[in-house]
């Protein structure tokens, strides 16, 4: 196995297969996505336009199993404007850690940090101050929560992220399990640089 920072030709090469990785990761908890191939092209442009984006691929053989994506926060002001509104975030100086997918059986072995890590060390070199992410918000009580999940609130504060009060976008997708897209909450994390 091995991880690869993809930039540039490197990252667009690339779009096709974290288009479908990310289908088939974001089709389990907690984001139960019923993905599909043709917007996960569209919505993956916006890495390959940008000059600070960056693609860690994790490869088993040619295969990519795992991918990361990272941006400035400001090339995703329009998705996210309303939720930072109020924050008293600069968006110009805030990285954006975008979705961490991973094929099930590559879990438990260091990968997640690494995925922190580069794309930390990333947005640092290119003079970030911070770096947030965010992630969808499911009742605990929700019926497709596998038993044996774990949350992963440890594991970001662990590394230094903290909850941004207020601080939620919403975004619409079609659940697995449902016939149309419906609304979800999504909590924005941040930590220093």
């Amino acid at each position: 196995m091995r991880l690869e920072n993809l930039t540039g030709a490197d990252l667009s090469d690339a779009i096709e297969d974290i288009a479908r990785l990310r289908i088939a990761v974001f089709r389990d908890w907690p984001y139960l996505y019923d993905g599909d191939l043709e917007y996960e092209r569209r919505y993956l442009q916006s890495y390959e336009l940008s000059d600070a984006a960056i693609v860690i691929g994790v490869y088993d053989g040619d295969w990519l199993v795992g991918a990361s994506t990272g941006a400035p926060l400001a090339d995703h002001a329009g998705d996210f404007q309303e939720a930072f509104e109020s924050s008293g975030i600069d968006l110009k100086t805030t990285y954006y850690c975008g979705e961490s997918v991973l094929l099930p059986r590559y879990r438990g072995r260091g990968i997640g940090q690494e995925f922190f890590d580069r794309r930390e060390a990333y947005a640092r070199g290119l003079g970030y101050r911070n770096i947030c992410f965010c992630a969808v918000i499911r009742p605990p009580d929700h019926p497709l929560r596998p038993s044996q999940y774990r949350p992963l609130e440890g594991f970001w504060e662990g590394r230094g992220y903290a909850r941004l009060p207020g601080v939620v976008a919403h975004f619409s997708w079609k659940d697995v399990d449902q016939a149309g897209e419906t609304v979800k909450p999504l909590q924005f994390w941040l930590r220093s640089l």
